[in-house]
């Protein structure tokens, strides 16, 4: 191939040193009343479900590849939105194990049903506004069935994990929702 110029890509967005993105609060300790493999199963579909925090990660993962070129301040963002994502999941992976149930990337339905993680779960649209758009609404959706879980666990400590875990997910709505008014404000990406 003599003669043909030779071109290279290469991502300068640097993410050496970057954290997650949370509230600067403490988690309650990570203990359980007593084994409740009924508790478990309902922290799996937390854990590993359509709507889980492994989707999430895996959602903000790739959207924060997809953007590190050519807009390197949001890919930071979801990165660290990720890395929270990532404690949850840590968490509710702690609080399975407690309550009895071994960790499998299986979400076990109330129903009975059993359903291994997969990425159909995920939303991926092409546009960075879209992007940002589907991740607020599976933000959205896990603190609707986190606070449908808490009604359904009899268990303190348990749920003041997930009212924590809350608190984190409100802020990243906050978070995206800024970053979506940015972007109108410069019309858009």
């Amino acid at each position: 191939m003599e003669g043909e110029a030779i071109h290279s890509l290469t991502n300068t967005c640097s993410f050496a040193g970057l954290r997650p993105i949370m509230l600067d609060l403490p988690y309650p300790p990570i203990r359980v009343e007593e084994k409740n493999l009924a508790y478990a199963n309902l922290l799996s579909v937390d854990y590993c479900g359509p709507v889980s925090e492994l989707s999430a990660i895996a959602q903000y993962i790739n959207n924060e590849n997809r953007l590190s070129y050519e807009h390197c301040p949001l890919a930071k963002t979801l990165l660290g939105i990720a890395m929270a994502e990532m404690m949850h999941l840590q968490k509710l992976g702690e609080l399975i194990c407690l309550l009895g149930k071994n960790v499998d990337f299986i979400a076990n339905g109330q129903n009975g049903k059993r359903r291994m993680w997969t990425p159909e779960y995920l939303a991926i649209p092409e546009h960075a506004r879209k992007m940002l758009l589907a991740d607020i609404e599976a933000e959205q959706a896990a603190i609707r069935q986190y606070r449908m879980h808490i009604g359904m666990i009899g268990d303190r400590y348990v749920n003041a994990v997930l009212a924590r875990i809350i608190e984190d997910e409100e802020y990243h709505i906050t978070l995206l929702k800024i970053l979506v008014e940015q972007m109108d404000a410069n019309s858009g990406f």
